[in-house]
């Protein structure tokens, strides 16, 4: 296998075996998904994803900012995204909640991007060293109105690389924000990494179509096509309710149509985004279902 992020993973990849933090494993995840664009603001227990983005976007002709705040960092993901840039933040409870009207207007604007939530406890600043499970309920409904949400939780430091690679899928297959949740424990905790578990969840470069705005064939009713900034067209981007020209509509029967499409393109995938493993299937009268360290 070839030797690819050697100072993201600080050893060779030929190894039987490496030892890398959670956090990094989603960084290296991202990258090797072919997000290069990074802003986020540091904030515990999350900050190793943005180190080691700020570290490595640079060598792999990325963009990485370091924002002002957390409202300053999901809005220049949003920007990049609507350029045909594949982007990423990363946070934790106190700026998830920071983030929630630019989610509703990423959504609303289907802009391709994903949001690593690593959660700590809380409310407020909370313990930032410690884990929680807490921010499910707001990952899923955080933000006003009715809204489609893809919501991924990782489990382990495997989970993290191969979940983050599938936001990014996700994100540029239905056009949305996708939220990848962690928490300290994952995030911060360091396992065995196996370089052919790497190999196996590495997606193909047929998995992505980075033109932008690129829209799978699957979802061509579902989805608005974009105008792309940048693109040489004269794109009109808003957060109201809005025609296929990107301006602004006030027909309640746009509006519905508009709405119920959003909702459609996540609804009607849902077996694709449906992502869980099953152990000792058939073996007991009672199931448990978890998600998170808990798992």
């Amino acid at each position: 296998m070839e030797q690819w992020h050697s100072h993201l993973l600080r050893e060779r990849v030929d190894q039987a075996s490496l030892l890398i933090q959670g956090n990094r494993a989603c960084a290296l995840g991202a990258l090797d998904a072919g997000v290069r664009f990074f802003a986020g603001y540091p904030i515990s227990p999350s900050s190793e994803i943005m180190e080691a983005m700020a570290e490595e976007l640079p060598r792999s002709g990325g963009v990485f900012l370091q924002m002002e705040d957390e409202i300053g960092s999901i809005c220049s993901c949003i920007g990049a995204a609507l350029t045909g840039e594949l982007a990423m933040t990363a946070t934790s409870g106190p700026g998830f909640s920071l983030m929630q009207e630019a989610i509703g207007y990423a959504i609303m604007v289907e802009a391709p991007l994903v949001i690593v939530n690593v959660m700590r406890v809380g409310p407020s600043t909370g313990r930032p060293t410690a884990p929680s499970q807490g921010d499910v309920m707001q990952a899923r409904w955080g933000t006003h109105g009715d809204h489609p949400a893809i919501v991924l939780a990782a489990s382990n430091v495997a989970d993290m690389y191969r979940l983050t690679m599938a936001a990014v899928r996700f994100a540029q297959r239905f056009r949305t924000p996708v939220i990848l949740l962690a928490d300290q424990m994952v995030g911060q905790m360091r396992e065995s990494f196996s370089p052919e578990l790497v190999g196996r969840y590495r997606l193909t470069s047929g998995d992505f179509d980075f033109t932008p705005g690129y829209i799978h064939p699957d979802l061509a009713r579902e989805v608005h096509r974009p105008h792309v900034l940048g693109s040489g067209s004269h794109p009109h981007v808003t957060g109201l309710f809005h025609d296929d020209t990107g301006f602004p509509t006030d027909n309640p029967e746009k509006s519905d149509d508009f709405l119920r499409e959003l909702y459609n393109k996540v609804a009607h995938h849902r077996s694709e985004l449906c992502l869980y493993d099953v152990k000792n299937e058939g073996k007991g009268r009672v199931c448990i279902v978890a998600y998170g360290s808990c798992a």
